[in-house]
């Protein structure tokens, strides 16, 4: 019989791999669109929007398990962040409960841990909470920074590491494939025991993650250059461009007070001993191969 996944944020970067690979498992996807989109066998478009609670309804109708990966990671103001993340949040599961929906895949952030740090963070933070009081099977995933084919956010270091030099933050950070992470949500909607409950932090499997100089380089290798100049920004440098991006680029700035104060923090490695066990999910693609096929990818796509 065949199982019917719903899922929210499919048509971004890491919900559109975990719908590819929820089809190719046997799942049936219903999945939420804010614009129309191309029919596609093994999934069912559910037009709405995660303030619509119609649509969500719609979308719940019938399904044996929900991933909830649809959220905002750039907008202008802490009532934006709230709204789209929190309240946004409280609205999937008021729908999962309504239609008997048990098992709840919700995917956060490292950003949740520190909520003082940054509005982002504290959005997901308070999503976090109402999907820990919610009643369900839950699980929460919180990915640490996400690469790969489609990715929009790395690209730049691409481009960066193709000239033969990078800027990056002090610190370091974990890593994890786009592809690895939709695996491990997948497995968890099919999950019914040992995950339930829990709080995972999932990676590459690399002990103490990657100082941003050393991924830098990892990128620059993947790029064909044996050798990369990385420039270190100081924090202060850092919050700086985040007042100067918003006042230049407007709507369009990618570096905002509240994304400079995420990126300064030093320390966005996964904890030890927060990865799903073993039988659930592991690291299976090494990254340095996963970041050469990013790289083909980009070339082959025009996007370096």
């Amino acid at each position: 019989m065949t199982r019917t996944l719903a899922m929210t944020g499919a048509t971004g970067f890491v919900g559109g791999a975990t719908l590819r690979q929820a089809v190719e498992a046997g799942w049936h996807v219903r999945a939420l669109t804010r614009r129309p989109q191309p029919e596609r066998p093994g999934v069912t478009w559910i037009a709405g929007a995660l303030d619509d609670t119609d649509s969500l309804a719609r979308m719940v109708a019938g399904s044996d398990a929900l991933l909830h990966i649809a959220g905002v990671v750039n907008v202008p103001t802490r009532a934006a962040f709230d709204a789209g993340n929190r309240i946004a949040t409280e609205h999937v599961v008021a729908a999962a409960r309504g239609a008997g929906v048990a098992r709840f895949v919700h995917v956060s952030s490292l950003a949740a841990r520190e909520p003082g740090l940054s509005d982002y963070g504290w959005s997901k933070e308070g999503a976090e909470g109402v999907v820990r009081a919610s009643g369900l099977a839950w699980t929460i995933v919180r990915p640490p920074a996400v690469f790969g084919p489609g990715d929009t956010e790395m690209r730049d270091l691409f481009r960066m590491a193709r000239r033969g030099v990078v800027t990056a933050p002090r610190g370091r950070l974990s890593v994890i494939l786009v592809d690895e992470l939709a695996r491990l949500l997948i497995a968890l909607a099919a999950d019914r025991d040992a995950s339930i409950g829990a709080i995972y932090e999932p990676d590459d499997g690399r002990p103490d993650g990657w100082t941003h100089g050393d991924f830098a380089r990892a990128i620059g290798r993947a790029m064909g250059r044996n050798r990369v100049a990385t420039l270190t920004i100081p924090p202060a440098l850092l919050k700086a461009g985040g007042r100067l991006d918003p006042l230049l680029r407007r709507d369009r700035a990618k570096l905002t007070p509240d994304r400079a104060r995420y990126i300064a923090h030093p320390d966005w490695v996964v904890a030890k001993g927060a990865c799903p066990p073993v039988e659930v999910w592991r690291p299976a693609i090494d990254t340095e191969r996963a970041l050469a096929d990013t790289a083909r990818w980009y070339r082959e796509q025009g996007w370096l």
